[in-house]
């Protein structure tokens, strides 16, 4: 019986590894849920849709990794990374602010312009962040923007919960300006009525990285980061990731 008993004992002890890594073969990471055409939510309410969900997907799945999304706005999507529930969040840029909030892999994800947008009958144009000072700014709640527009205390700043209120707010004269990133401000004013012909872009921020940002207090979040970044440049190395990014554009109708 005793030697019953070592030989199960060995057996346990030899499959704890095993066990360990079985246990975390699917995470669940959390997508935002009104960022199209990254990333936002299926009209049936079934999950995220989009090229960052279906990137994410891919690159876990190459380093054996099953990935269980979780669609939130996005002030969730960080609170729920920040308090350990998910291993991770995306779409976010790195600031001063969050960079040691959070684990970043090193390759972004993809890029995207953050552009300064106007009511159509603004005269003026190739705006850059010093000529928003002096005026009123909306931007969304919860988004990560560049420190230099946050900082600046001459820039009057005014929040709302998503880009369609920040367009609503623009139109209806409530702010002089909004900061949207360019692809999915350009297809959120071209697919809504009350925005058509209303509103045009008059400037631009900056260009910016996107990243999956992994959380610091979840067991899994530093190793999961790692293991993306590795997963991202196979996929980069394999051509994948260029026809991923070639098809997402051309369904949209868009040239890069």
């Amino acid at each position: 019986m005793r030697h019953f008993i070592r030989a199960f004992l060995g057996l346990v002890c030899a499959l704890l590894p095993w066990l360990a890594v079985a246990q975390t073969t699917t995470i669940t990471v959390a997508a935002e849920d009104d960022w199209a055409p990254y990333s936002s939510m299926k009209a049936d309410k079934s999950g995220p849709e989009g090229f960052s969900p279906d990137l994410v997907r891919a690159v876990f799945k190459l380093k054996g990794v099953d990935v269980k999304f979780v669609t939130v706005p996005f002030a969730r999507c960080l609170h729920l990374v920040k308090t350990a529930k998910v291993v991770a969040c995306f779409d976010t840029t790195i600031t001063d602010e969050n960079k040691n909030e959070f684990y970043f892999h090193h390759t972004p994800i993809f890029e995207d312009g953050l552009a300064i947008f106007a009511l159509s009958d603004f005269a003026g144009s190739k705006l850059t962040t010093r000529d928003l000072e002096g005026n009123t700014l909306g931007i969304t709640t919860g988004y990560t923007y560049p420190t230099d527009v946050m900082l600046n205390q001459k820039i009057k700043k005014s929040e709302a919960n998503s880009d369609e209120q920040l367009l609503r707010m623009l139109v209806a004269k409530r702010v002089q300006f909004v900061l949207l990133n360019t692809l999915p401000g350009a297809l959120r004013i071209k697919n809504t009525p009350a925005f058509v012909g209303k509103v045009k872009q008059v400037g631009a921020v900056s260009k910016d990285g996107f990243w999956l940002n992994f959380s610091k207090t979840h067991p899994d979040g530093k190793r999961m980061s790692e293991l993306f970044e590795a997963g991202l440049l196979e996929l980069k190395a394999s051509g994948q990731y260029d026809k991923m990014q070639k098809d997402f554009l051309q369904r949209l109708g868009v040239s890069r």
